[in-house]
């Protein structure tokens, strides 16, 4: 387990909410830590984070990143008798929203409610739950009954999302909503608490980026990584771990959990860096996974190689049972492992390193 000033850290950041388009207050937990450790922390107009060591101007610069954001609901619609239909955020899954507990974010601060379920008694199907809602069908309760009383609560365009926190399984196994991704956002700041206690060992400049919305197309990390165009990129995400009831390996991989991180091939991952990666975790006798990777790896790497005249970049994902859910679990070890993985690559890199597929 982590020290107590690290663990508390984490378990705010999780907490905290920041679903997409409404990240600001996770950004100010991660900014206010992680400064400590920088030389100077930045964010853009649309909340994405920077946090930089500088060690000579004339070296070159390299970026790790993860994104800040979760998946959630938005307020689409309130009714006359004063329930709130809702819209998804991202990713989020309508199979289990119902029968949840959530918060209304506003300006004031959060409103409790709960997305109402029709008994099994009184379904038309009486086999506990028929066919797939849509979210036009998902309705919260917040213990009003008329439009003006709800109105006096929250509004349409208010973010929501499911009450469900940080919980520990055992010793190893952390559960809890939004894992995916500021389990990342963790990731960096204690790799770049790593980097400053070994200043002396850098011959590279580090920008550490936290993006905001990814989950509804990696923006936050376009516009950053276009702004400073590092000489090279590590990206940080969750992957799915595949080793649970019901998935198939020979589509969608072996990915175990507790296994190490893994490391993605082919697409934006460019193999002169990949290279470095697995060389690193060789030399250091870190276990690591491998994915191979179809046409896009579904995180910031794909927003963040391609940038002016390229970025040679490269994912290393945390594995991460039952994505996008409230329950999302992560193993310790694994998370240990990837922060000292990414730590000593970024250690590894030389001021002359020129990332090329000929090499």
């Amino acid at each position: 387990m982590f020290d107590k000033e690290t663990q508390e850290f984490l378990e705010n950041l999780i907490i905290t909410p920041s679903p997409t388009g409404y990240e600001a207050q996770g950004q100010k937990v991660w900014k206010n830590y992680v400064s400590a450790y920088a030389d100077k922390v930045e964010s853009d107009a649309y909340g994405s984070a920077l946090a930089r060591i500088d060690v000579n101007s004339v070296l070159p610069a390299i970026m790790i990143e993860a994104h800040a954001d979760e998946i959630g609901m938005v307020v689409q619609h309130i009714s006359d008798n004063g329930f709130i239909t809702l819209n998804r955020i991202g990713g989020s899954d309508s199979t289990i929203a119902r029968a949840k507990k959530v918060y209304i974010l506003n300006k004031r601060g959060r409103v409790t409610g709960v997305t109402g379920n029709t008994a099994i008694h009184l379904q038309e199907t009486k086999n506990g739950g028929g066919k797939q809602p849509a979210w036009k069908d998902i309705f919260v309760d917040i213990g009003v009954s008329s439009k003006e009383e709800a109105l006096e609560m929250v509004q349409v365009g208010d973010p929501v999302i499911f009450t469900d926190e940080i919980d520990y399984l055992n010793d190893e196994l952390i559960t809890g909503r939004a894992l995916d991704n500021r389990i990342g956002s963790f990731i960096l700041a204690q790799v770049l608490k790593n980097l400053k206690k070994r200043r002396s060992e850098l011959r590279v400049n580090v920008l550490a980026l936290n993006s905001v919305q990814e989950e509804v197309g990696g923006f936050g990390a376009r516009m950053m990584s276009y702004r400073y165009m590092p000489d090279a990129a590590i990206v940080t995400d969750v992957t799915h771990a595949t080793d649970t009831p019901g998935i198939d390996n020979k589509e969608h991989g072996t990915v175990n959990l507790g296994k190490g991180p893994a490391i993605q091939h082919g697409g934006a991952n460019h193999v002169a860096v990949v290279r470095l990666i697995e060389e690193t975790a060789e030399k250091h006798k870190i276990e690591i996974q491998h994915e191979a990777t179809s046409i896009r790896t579904g995180t910031d790497t794909d927003s963040i190689f391609y940038q002016q005249t390229g970025i040679p970049s490269a994912l290393i994902s945390l594995p991460l049972r039952y994505m996008h859910s409230p329950v999302e679990t992560v193993s310790i070890k694994d998370i240990e492992a990837l922060i000292t993985l990414m730590t000593e690559t970024v250690l590894a890199m030389e001021a002359d390193h020129h990332f090329t597929v000929f090499e």
